[in-house]
C-alpha cells in the first residue's frame, strides 16, 4: 500500500505542513526536523504527488528539452545520449523531462511546442543548433532557456560547450604525428559554430606545424553532417584532388558515410587513407575498421545542463554560467 504525507507525519512526530516545508526545502525547518523527515521518507518510501508539489510551488515540475528533428534520429544518436544524460540528472532531481522536436526550417508564424503554449514546463533546454525565430518566441514566455551544444548570436544564457576549436586541433595533430602531411577536411552546416571551432581547429593544427592550407581538400558546402553528407562530401573531395592521405571529417557520421565512399572505390582504410572522426558514438565502434574519433562526454553533458537548469529554477544561479567541455582522443583502426 502506498504510503501518505500523513504516515511520514505520524512516523517523524511532526505535522503534515511541517513534511510539505521539508519536501519543499523550506529553509525555517531546523536541521534536526529535516533530518528526521527524510528518515521516515526513506522508511516508508513515501514519493510525493507530483501535481500537489506544484500546487505549493507553483511549479510544473516538468522540463522541457527540444532539438530539432534531423538531430534525433536512430542513426545519428549524438543527441539521443544528450538527452539520456538530463533524463538520469532529472530523476535525481525529483524533475520529468518532456521531449519534442521541431523543424529545423521552423519560421516565425509555426505553433510552438505544446507544452510550451500550454504552460506545462518551468524551463527548456535547447540541444544543438535551432533557427532563431523559435528563440525570440520562447523568450517571449518568460521562462529559463539553457542550451547544450549550441548558443545562439543574441542574448545570454547559460550553456554546455564542447570545447570543438581544441578537439579538431587534437584531431589532426593525431594524424600529422602518424605522418600525414596531405590532410582533408569535410563538414557540413558549417555555420554551426561546434562545427566552425572543428574547422578552425583544423586550420590552426596545420598553421603550426608549418603544413599549407589547400582550399582543394576542404568540402564544407554540406546542408547538414549526416552519413549521406558524408559519402557527397567525400565525392566531391575526390573530385577536387585525390592528393591527400587522411581525412578529418567534423564529426563521426559524416566520417562513416566518407567511408563508404572510400570503400566503394577501393581504398583501403587506413593502408591508403586515414579518417578520422568527431563525437564518440557506438556506431563508430561497429565500422570497419572501427573509427579513431574524439569522445564527447554526452551523457555528462545532459547531466550538467540539467543540474544548470535545476540551479536556475532553485535561484541558486542567478546570472548565466557557460561551461566548456574537453574532448578526448580515441585512436582505433581507422589511423
Amino acid at each position: 500500500m502506498r504510503s501518505t504525507i500523513k504516515d511520514v507525519a505520524k512516523k517523524a512526530d511532526v505535522s503534515t505542513a511541517t513534511v510539505s516545508l521539508v519536501i519543499h526545502e523550506n529553509k525555517r525547518i531546523s536541521t534536526d526536523t529535516r533530518r528526521k523527515v527524510f528518515k521516515a521518507i526513506k522508511e516508508l518510501n513515501y514519493h510525493p504527488s507530483h501535481s500537489a508539489r506544484g500546487l505549493v510551488s507553483r511549479q510544473t515540475g516538468n522540463i522541457g528539452f527540444i532539438l530539432t528533428d534531423d538531430h534525433f534520429l536512430r542513426t545519428e544518436p549524438f543527441y539521443t545520449r544528450i538527452f539520456l544524460g538530463t533524463e538520469f540528472e532529472a530523476r535525481e532531481s525529483a524533475y520529468y523531462i518532456l521531449l519534442t522536436t521541431i523543424p529545423s526550417s521552423f519560421k516565425e508564424g509555426d505553433p510552438l511546442p505544446r507544452f510550451v503554449l500550454e504552460g506545462n514546463v518551468d524551463g527548456i533546454i535547447i540541444a544543438g543548433k535551432v533557427p532563431a525565430d523559435i528563440i525570440s518566441k520562447l523568450n517571449s514566455y518568460k521562462m529559463p532557456l539553457t542550451f547544450v551544444d549550441y548558443y545562439p548570436p543574441f542574448g545570454d544564457y547559460s550553456a554546455i560547450l564542447i570545447d570543438n576549436l581544441n578537439g579538431g586541433l587534437q584531431a589532426v595533430e593525431h594524424l600529422i604525428s602518424l605522418g600525414h602531411q596531405k590532410i582533408a577536411f569535410i563538414g557540413g552546416d558549417i555555420e554551426h559554430p561546434s562545427i566552425r571551432d572543428r574547422f578552425l581547429g583544423y586550420k590552426t593544427a596545420l598553421e603550426k606545424k608549418g603544413l599549407n592550407f589547400d582550399s582543394a581538400k576542404v568540402v564544407t558546402t554540406e546542408s547538414d553532417t549526416s552519413r549521406e553528407s558524408g559519402y557527397q562530401a567525400a565525392k566531391r573531395l575526390f573530385q577536387n584532388t585525390t592528393d591527400l592521405t587522411s581525412i578529418f571529417a567534423c564529426n563521426d557520421a559524416m566520417a562513416i558515410g566518407a567511408m563508404q565512399y572510400l570503400k566503394t572505390k577501393g581504398y583501403r582504410i587506413p593502408q591508403d587513407i586515414s579518417i578520422i572522426g568527431f563525437d564518440d558514438v557506438e556506431a563508430g565502434l561497429s565500422t570497419n575498421p572501427s573509427l579513431s574519433t574524439m569522445k564527447v562526454p554526452k551523457i555528462e553533458m545532459g547531466a550538467k545542463i540539467m543540474q544548470l537548469m535545476s540551479d536556475i529554477l532553485k535561484n541558486k544561479t542567478k546570472t548565466a554560467v557557460k561551461i566548456l567541455v574537453p574532448v578526448e582522443l580515441v585512436a582505433r583502426e581507422s589511423t
